[in-house]
């Protein structure tokens, strides 16, 4: 099957579950770690790295079916799985203190090759791009307007300290619509993770995954996503299909 006839079936799919009578795209939200940056191999090895050091089975893959839970929630659940009692907030605030520490300690994170021209390219398209991330890690988030100059509302990213219910809840991705003033109907959400693409699917958005990591693509697919690319270049040429085929629907 064709990009073209991917894309027509996703989008009939899409109206099919939903019940929406079309689909108007108006703004885009796009995932932080693994979608701007190539940031999870350094996340996971953090992770890995803080919660063995306080005696919690961890590992990479938990990082990557777990990316986008928030730092709180993340230890949370890694604990409860291992039958410990449960953290207090202190301590909770302690391992994720630790967590960046070691991911800040492993230098500047480099950018996903192709964001900044799928960012360029829908903000040419005349859709309002921001933010929603289940991270609170600092150092990236003072990175996007370095990263990627004037593509982005700085002012409606929604992160981990926004919302009471991280990924895969759709908490964020509601939020996220609300503050760009959209509907679901009229968002597009670019995810790299399981746990994002349920989030952005639950919000009613329409959801792209890229997989940016180790995961089989059929993951991403089975937790929600209307369409799989394996790059953001892959996307990008896709999005005058995409574009046209939901302005006539």
């Amino acid at each position: 099957m064709d990009d073209k006839d991917k894309i027509a079936e996703a989008v009939d799919a899409y109206l099919r579950r939903t019940g929406y009578a079309s689909i108007d795209l108006r703004c885009a939200l796009f995932d932080m770690d693994g979608v701007l940056f190539d940031s999870m191999p350094r996340h996971a090895a953090s992770w890995v790295r803080v919660m063995a050091d306080n005696g919690i089975e961890f590992t990479e893959e938990d990082a990557y079916m777990n990316e986008g839970r928030t730092g709180a929630s993340t230890i949370r659940m890694a604990m409860e799985r291992c039958g410990r009692q449960m953290a207090s907030d202190e301590e909770i605030k302690r391992i994720y203190a630790g967590k960046c520490d070691l991911f800040n300690a492993m230098g500047e994170t480099r950018t996903i090759a192709g964001a900044d021209k799928l960012a360029q390219a829908m903000r040419s398209m005349g859709l309002a791009l921001s933010i929603v991330t289940g991270s609170a890690q600092q150092s990236l988030l003072q990175r996007i307007e370095t990263a990627y100059p004037g593509l982005f509302d700085l002012d409606k990213i929604v992160t981990a300290l926004d919302v009471r219910h991280g990924k895969p809840d759709p908490e964020p991705y509601i939020m996220g619509q609300k503050k760009m003033g959209a509907s679901p109907w009229q968002t597009l959400v670019v995810e790299n993770a399981p746990l994002g693409v349920e989030a952005a699917n639950a919000s009613g958005a329409f959801t792209v995954a890229i997989n940016t990591g180790p995961l089989d693509g059929k993951v991403l697919i089975d937790r929600g996503a209307d369409l799989l690319f394996g790059t953001m270049d892959e996307f990008r040429a896709a999005l005058p299909e995409l574009t046209r085929l939901t302005k006539t629907k």
